[in-house]
């Protein structure tokens, strides 16, 4: 397994219970992935083909849920609410969403006449990325710390595998390598709870798309969808800018106190690429790459695919 984010862990998991052994190769810790700064709420963004997506995202919605249910470390569902200025109709991931509904007028801010209500998984990723590492370390899962130049040289660092599985983010962009994979940076904002419950969004705001998350004890607030872009240092006025959106939005953030600004790079590409292929020397490799802002969202409904096509194409 070649990356160590939510997207090369889940497949990992996967492929435990089917009977591989697994060594995770990646050149740094999940702790400094990006996946450890995401909001990691489940909702499709940046991720094609559609199709597919609706598929791989159904299947990671249900996964995540029986994780809430069962108590999984950093795994949530929360009650959402996603803000409309036009009638959406019936949005084309509604079919992974159960009962989702049209909001009632009073559920909206000043502002809205139109809104959909549901609930979705949200994952605290620094609570669940360790608790998830821990658990494939105990169910026999290697783990190596080791920068790859090329993706043909990960059978000689582990040992000669029978199989590789790519899911190098935007390393992939060098690695595979795969020009159409590209950065698209994303900003977000820590911020105190004042008391927050349900979650919500408007990727329609005029000022740019608007997303507020409550976790346990903080907030998230964003974010940007800035393509192309490889500069991951936080941007103070794009703070303020998502600040003063999601205070909008929510008015009750009004006196939240800024914790912190982070900002990563999402892995985008056209589509995601989730195939079967080969390394120059013959070992058999499946690429699983390309998610976008949709890492958490397809992560298991990925990893499910990842163990059918280990046996072939």
């Amino acid at each position: 397994m070649v990356g160590a984010g939510i997207v090369g862990l889940a497949a990992a998991s996967r492929l435990l219970d089917a009977g591989w052994r697994v060594t995770v190769l990646a050149d740094r810790p999940t702790a400094a992935s990006t996946s450890h700064l995401a909001a990691a709420v489940w909702f499709p963004t940046r991720a094609d083909p559609r199709d597919r997506v609706l598929a791989w995202g159904a299947a990671t919605f249900a996964e995540l849920a029986d994780q809430a249910r069962r108590g999984v470390p950093g795994v949530l569902m929360r009650e959402s609410l996603a803000l409309y200025r036009e009638d959406p109709g019936t949005p084309w991931w509604a079919a992974a969403v159960p009962d989702l509904r049209p909001a009632r007028p009073d559920e909206l801010p000043a502002g809205y006449a139109h809104g959909l209500r549901f609930a979705v998984p949200l994952v605290e990723m620094p609570v669940h990325l360790p608790w998830l590492t821990d658990d494939l370390l105990a169910r026999g899962a290697g783990f190596v710390t080791h920068r790859l130049d090329r993706l043909d040289d990960a059978p000689s660092v582990t040992g000669g595998p029978d199989l590789v599985v790519a899911a190098p983010g935007l390393s992939a962009r060098e690695l595979v390598p795969d020009a159409a994979v590209v950065p698209v940076r994303g900003q977000i904002v820590r911020v105190t709870n004042p008391g927050l419950t349900l979650s919500v969004r408007d990727e329609g705001h005029p000022g740019g798309r608007a997303y507020v998350h409550p976790r346990t004890d903080d907030v998230i607030l964003g974010g940007t969808l800035d393509e192309g872009v490889w500069d991951a240092t936080p941007d103070p006025a794009t703070e303020a800018a998502i600040v003063a959106r999601c205070t909008d939005l929510v008015p009750e953030l009004a006196h939240a106190a800024v914790l912190g600004s982070v900002a990563g790079l999402r892995p985008a590409r056209p589509t995601v690429r989730l195939e079967r292929g080969t390394l120059a020397d013959g070992t058999p490799v499946v690429h699983d790459y390309g998610h976008g802002g949709s890492g958490i969202t397809l992560s298991w409904g990925c990893a499910d695919e990842v163990v059918r096509r280990s046996a072939g194409p």
